[in-house]
């Protein structure tokens, strides 16, 4: 690794000072299990000259349930989410979500909000000493579409010329169909749209301001949630295909409905056509079928992963069953 100079911030407003001093040529640590392998490796065109370390910011671990929701501090540990009683019993989606994450190791080290500003993991991208200059690093073309893109996306690219490359997170779709808000040191926005598609990053974060809290609304009693993950090896691997499901239901049919799946496409993305395909009619085999079949309907595959839709349209299946499961 190249030298750079580390700062230990021990506030909000100097984390964010120092970012702003150094600008692009800055990166933020938590946990440090997605940038510590990129600076390794070296495969970004540019090193940073600083690393901001927001470890030593006291109050950003925390968890409690007040004002009628869940608030998440961004340095939370996934394994401490994973294991949290109230998470498991009244957030169950997001529970399993961060139990799935990674490996066990890592879930003691890697924070949720590292988890949902995590960068790309296209192998272009990834590969070492910036060996592929593609889009996402302000270069000329997206290697994968003629290539090797067995992991990428099956709806279509982004970023202009087209990368497509999928957001890797296990938590980041559950935030979106639980509704929740991000906080950062700026502003609070609403989950769906705090993912974007831009040179160097995946969010909508300015280079001086960083995420401090999740907000998640509580569950009403007619609501339930379910996530699903796909993946090579099960106990450690990035996903192939992940999905999260919210479905309020009353009266026997569902009366409202979030889905949202992950790796599917640049950013997380949200399954319209299958939550209309599930509303207002009962959860049982066939229905849910049908919201599967619905969400993929828009899918544009590549030479190589096309496999990834029939396991789209099954995770979808059995999330809304769970939903259903879970409620009896």
């Amino acid at each position: 690794m190249k030298k750079f100079t580390h700062v230990n911030a021990s506030s909000i407003d100097e984390a964010v000072s120092w970012l702003g001093r150094y600008g692009q040529k800055a990166s933020v640590i938590a946990g440090g299990t997605d940038l510590l392998g990129k600076l390794k490796d070296e495969i970004l065109p540019t090193y940073p000259e600083a690393v901001i370390n927001i470890k030593t910011i006291p109050g950003l671990d925390s968890m409690r349930e007040e004002e009628g929701m869940l608030k998440i501090g961004a340095l939370t540990k996934l394994h401490d989410i994973a294991v949290n009683p109230e998470v498991k019993e009244r957030y169950p989606a997001l529970s399993d979500a961060a139990h799935r994450t990674a490996s066990p190791n890592i879930r003691q080290m890697g924070s949720v909000g590292g988890n949902i500003c995590q960068d790309i993991r296209c192998w272009y991208y990834r590969n070492s000493y910036n060996r592929f200059p593609c889009l996402r690093k302000g270069g000329g073309r997206c290697y994968a579409i003629e290539g090797d893109n067995r992991y990428h996306s099956i709806f279509g690219g982004s970023v202009e010329g087209g990368c497509y490359a999928v957001h890797p997170s296990d938590t980041a779709p559950v935030f979106i169909a639980l509704g929740a808000k991000i906080m950062t040191s700026k502003r609070i926005v609403n989950a769906e749209d705090f993912f974007d598609v831009v040179v160097g990053g995946t969010t909508i974060l300015d280079e001086d301001e960083i995420v401090t809290e999740i907000q998640v609304p509580a569950p009403t009693d007619d609501q339930r949630s379910a996530f699903m993950k796909f993946a090579l090896r099960s106990s450690i691997d990035f996903p192939i295909v992940n999905c999260a499901v919210m479905i309020n239901e009353s009266n026997g049919v569902v009366s409202a409905a979030r889905i949202c799946l992950n790796a599917v496409f640049v950013k997380p993305y949200r399954a319209h056509k299958a939550e209309e395909a599930i509303l207002g009619k009962a959860i049982d085999e066939s229905n849910a079928e049908a919201a599967g079949e619905a969400a993929v309907s828009g899918a544009k595959p590549l030479m190589y992963n096309r496999y990834m839709i029939p396991i789209a349209k099954a995770l979808v299946k059995r999330a809304i069953l769970a939903c259903k499961n879970r409620g009896s």
